[in-house]
C-alpha cells in the first residue's frame, strides 16, 4: 500500500488542468452539479492541510455564479431539477468562513426550491419537473445532504424527519430483495417506456447511481445529530448495502463494474466513478463510526489501491489523470434512454469526467484520514 499523498497530487492536478471547472470542455459556464461533487473533495482536502490554496479555489469557482444579491448565473428555480442543489452545498463553508451575506442568500434560494419541489404522492421528491413522479437514486446525493445542513444551520434543526423519509421511500421502491443492490429509478405512474409496468422499476442496477445513494448516506450522517430519530436506518442501510456490493466486486482488483451485477456481460466495464464513490462511503463510515473498522478495514485497502492499480496513471507533467468513467447515465429525456444494459455500457467512457475524479478525490481524503497518511 502507498503512502503518498494522493488527494493533495491530485486536487493539485486538477487546479492546474483547470483553474475554473466551468470551463471544461462542454460545460460552458453552465450551473453544474458536477462542480459540487469536485469542490466537496476539495473542501476535506482543505480541511486536512489547513492551506488556504484550496478553500480559494471553491470560493473562485463558486463566485462566478453566486451574485451579491445572492442570485445564481444560470439557475432556474422553476425546472425544479433536483441536481441544481448540489452546488449549494459548498455554500455553507463560504458562509461560514468569510460572512458574505450572498452566500447565505444563494442557500435560501436553493432552499426555497426544496420547499416547493414536486414530490410523489408518498413525499419523496421527484428527480425533475420534466421527470414526474420519478425517484433516482442520483436525487439523494443532490438534495439530501444540503437539505440537512441547511436545516441545521439556519432552521434551528426542524424537518430533520423529512430528510429521513426521503431514504425510506426510496429505498423501500428501489431496492432488490435478492440481491441487496438498489435499481436506478422508480415512476410512481409506472408509465415511463423505461418502467416496469407492474413494478415501475428500472431493469438494471448501475453502479454510479449506488454510489450516488451511498454518499448521500454518509454525507447526510455526518451532518445529522446522533440523537436524530431513526437515523439508525441510515446506518442499517448503509451496511446491507455495502456488504451486498462486496459480493459482486472484481475479486483481483477489488473495484466495481458499470452494470454491477453483470460482472461476465460482454462490453462491460470496470469504472472507476462508482468505485471510488464505494470506496469514500467505506472510509467515511469507518470515520464515523457507523462502520466497524475491524470488518471493513481490509476491504477499504484493496478497493483503494484498486482504485489506484485500475484506474490511475501520471501524465508528463506528473498530473493525475482517472480514467474509465463513464460520462454520463440516465432514464427518458430526449433521447429515450430505455435503462437496458445496453445503454449503459454504451455511453462514452472517459478521462478526467469531474464526477469520477470528484468522487475520487473525496475516496482519497477520506481513507488518508482514515488509514493516517500524512
Amino acid at each position: 500500500m502507498t503512502k503518498m499523498n494522493w488527494s493533495v497530487k491530485t486536487a493539485n492536478s486538477i487546479m492546474e488542468r483547470l483553474p475554473y471547472l466551468f470551463n471544461d470542455k462542454g460545460y460552458n459556464g453552465k450551473w453544474s452539479y458536477d462542480y459540487g461533487v469536485v469542490l466537496k473533495g476539495f473542501e476535506r482536502v482543505w480541511q486536512q492541510t489547513g492551506e488556504q490554496k484550496y478553500l480559494q479555489y471553491i470560493k473562485d469557482n463558486m463566485d462566478y455564479f453566486i451574485q451579491e444579491n445572492g442570485e445564481i448565473k444560470g439557475y432556474e428555480l422553476e425546472e425544479f431539477n433536483i441536481d441544481h442543489i448540489n452546488n449549494g452545498k459548498m455554500l455553507f463553508v463560504l458562509y461560514k468562513e468569510t460572512g458574505e451575506e450572498k452566500y447565505k442568500k444563494a442557500a435560501d434560494l436553493l432552499r426555497s426550491q426544496l420547499e416547493q419541489h414536486p414530490r410523489t404522492s408518498e413525499g419523496a421528491f421527484w428527480h425533475k419537473r420534466i421527470y414526474p413522479y420519478q425517484v433516482w437514486l442520483d436525487g439523494l446525493y443532490m438534495g439530501t445532504p444540503f437539505y440537512a445542513e441547511y436545516q441545521l444551520t439556519f432552521a434551528n434543526g426542524e424537518s430533520l424527519e423529512d430528510i429521513i423519509h426521503q431514504f425510506k421511500v426510496s429505498y423501500q421502491h428501489l431496492i432488490d430483495y435478492n440481491t441487496g443492490l438498489l435499481y436506478h429509478a422508480w415512476d410512481e405512474k409506472k408509465v415511463q417506456p423505461w418502467a416496469n409496468k407492474e413494478t415501475g422499476l428500472s431493469e438494471n442496477f448501475w453502479g454510479r447511481s449506488m454510489g450516488w445513494y451511498l454518499l448521500a448516506l454518509v454525507d447526510t450522517l455526518e451532518i445529522l445529530p446522533k440523537n436524530t430519530p431513526d437515523r439508525n436506518f441510515l446506518v442499517d442501510i448503509l451496511d446491507k448495502t455495502l456488504k451486498s456490493l462486496v459480493y459482486y466486486q472484481d475479486a483481483e482488483s477489488g473495484v466495481w463494474y458499470q452494470v454491477t451485477d453483470k460482472i461476465h456481460e460482454k462490453g462491460n466495464y470496470l469504472e472507476a466513478s462508482c468505485s471510488s464513490m464505494y470506496v469514500c462511503a467505506i472510509a467515511k463510515g469507518i470515520r464515523l463510526g457507523v462502520l466497524d473498522r475491524k470488518e471493513w478495514e481490509a476491504q477499504l485497502i484493496k478497493s483503494h489501491q484498486g482504485l489506484l492499480d485500475e484506474f490511475v496513471l501520471l501524465t508528463n507533467e506528473g498530473w493525475v489523470n482517472l480514467n474509465k468513467t463513464c460520462q454520463v447515465a440516465g432514464l427518458g429525456g430526449d433521447d429515450n434512454r430505455d435503462g437496458t444494459y445496453t445503454y449503459y455500457i454504451s455511453e462514452p467512457i472517459i478521462c478526467n469526467d469531474q464526477k469520477g475524479v470528484g468522487a475520487f478525490l473525496q475516496a482519497l481524503t477520506e481513507f488518508e484520514e482514515v488509514m493516517g497518511v500524512e
